[in-house]
């Protein structure tokens, strides 16, 4: 009993004395860091606003005089080599690869024989043709004489004896008149006479009219002859094929691809080789749709390869888009360029960059892109005169990634702001500035 009144007694004598509790001291700790924290802002606040009075006064900015440099637009683009005059050769049929003559990157010339495809079945399709054009040519023939030999002879025969009946009705007829003149012959056997006579002399004609080639009528006549015209056709399609099967280089030239092999087996329309005069290739380059209206045919060209790194090679535009194309994710044109590769270092269907001049000053007073500045469609730059910011419209020419023209608004001497150091700090007219760095 007698601790526990000391323990009370001592609990209520500490709040009597003055002394806070455990849960006030708590209380009174986060009383005093939120008031820290507070001040600690205020004072942020003034000093930051002090510092903008001060540097309001005079802003830090960098800036550059105009310089005269040359200056060069391009447009900068991926391309494709390709061979400027490409010979392909194709399987003409499905057969085999008799013979390969050559290996890739030999150089050949022109009329040298580079391949073989096996030619049996084209010799015998050859064959069959021949066979047809010589029986369409007899057929042609018995048309334009009248009918076969035997039929010729057998015609001419019955022609003759045909003109025997003619000239024996004829006689009859006579007699059979000159009777009835004195009576001995009725008016009937005077008409049969005349009958016979018609009738021998139609005959006649039909034999005479075979005799000289009317035997066919029209219609027959031009079957007969359009059969003649397919199988020459058929003919020459088939020597043609027979002479397809040796592949002979047009001119002269390098052998730049051979993708089959002696004894293997080729589809129809297979790629057999490809040979072409690598010293003059073309480059097609691919040109986004915002940037083809400043091409022009003959513009120079710089074509680079990342295989022979710091290697350029010069060109130059022949071939301005006519259409635009979609090229993967990219709506472009295809720009054609002729570069010389005369050692022959550019290989075909290899990816190459090209940056295309589209424009070129030489002499040209320039400054810094970001110098230049845009407001309510005009430009202007901010010229720094006596310490202050002084607006300046100005005319540009052309520009790089880097740097733009100025063509008219300023001189060599003058002092041109780019912006602050300070990036809460815009620039403004009539602004008070110090230099801090060029």
């Amino acid at each position: 009993m007698v601790p526990l009144l000391k323990q009370k007694a001592r609990s209520k004598g500490s709040v009597i004395l003055g002394f806070p509790s455990p849960v006030e001291e708590i209380g009174l700790a986060s009383n005093r860091r939120l008031w820290l924290i507070i001040g600690g802002v205020v004072l942020a606040v003034i000093l930051l606003a002090a510092f903008a009075s001060r540097s309001r006064e005079t802003i830090p900015v960098r800036a550059e005089h105009p310089r005269r440099e040359s200056i060069v637009n391009t447009i900068s683009t991926n391309g494709k080599i390709e061979p400027l005059e490409n010979f392909e050769a194709h399987a003409p049929v499905a057969t085999t690869v008799r013979r390969v003559l050559v290996r890739e990157g030999d150089t050949v010339r022109k009329g040298q024989l580079l391949l073989q495809l096996g030619d049996a079945e084209a010799r015998a399709q050859a064959a069959r043709a021949l066979a047809q054009l010589r029986a369409a040519e007899a057929n042609l023939n018995a048309v334009a004489v009248g009918g076969t030999q035997e039929e010729v002879l057998n015609t001419e025969a019955d022609l003759v004896k045909a003109r025997g009946e003619f000239e024996a009705a004829r006689r009859n007829l006579d007699a059979m008149r000159r009777l009835q003149q004195r009576g001995a012959a009725s008016a009937a056997e005077v008409q049969a006479a005349e009958e016979r006579l018609k009738t021998a002399e139609a005959q006649a004609g039909v034999l005479e009219q075979k005799v000289k080639g009317g035997r066919y009528s029209r219609p027959e006549v031009a079957r007969v002859q359009a059969q003649a015209a397919e199988a020459r056709a058929a003919y020459a399609a088939a020597q043609a094929l027979v002479g397809s099967s040796n592949i002979v280089s047009p001119r002269d030239g390098l052998v730049y691809s051979l993708p089959v092999r002696e004894g293997g087996y080729v589809n129809p329309g297979d790629l057999l080789l490809q040979v072409a005069d690598l010293k003059k290739i073309q480059v097609r380059a691919f040109v986004d749709e915002p940037d083809i209206g400043r091409l022009a045919v003959g513009q120079k060209v710089s074509v680079g390869w990342d295989a022979l790194p710091g290697r350029i090679w010069e060109g130059l535009v022949t071939r301005v888009p006519t259409t635009v194309t979609l090229h993967g994710t990219r709506t472009v044109g295809e720009v054609i360029v002729e570069v010389d590769n005369r050692d022959f270092k550019l290989l075909p269907n290899t990816n190459v960059s090209v940056n295309v001049m589209t424009a070129k000053q030489d002499n040209a007073l320039t400054v810094s892109r970001e110098a230049v500045r845009q407001e309510s469609g005009q430009r202007f730059v901010y010229r720094i005169v006596d310490g202050e910011l002084k607006p300046e419209s100005v005319e540009t020419g052309i520009s790089n990634l880097t740097r733009v023209e100025i063509k008219k608004g300023l001189s060599d001497g003058d002092v041109v702001a780019l912006g602050s150091t300070n990036p809460l700090l815009t620039l403004k007219s009539g602004e008070p500035v110090r230099v801090v760095a060029r």
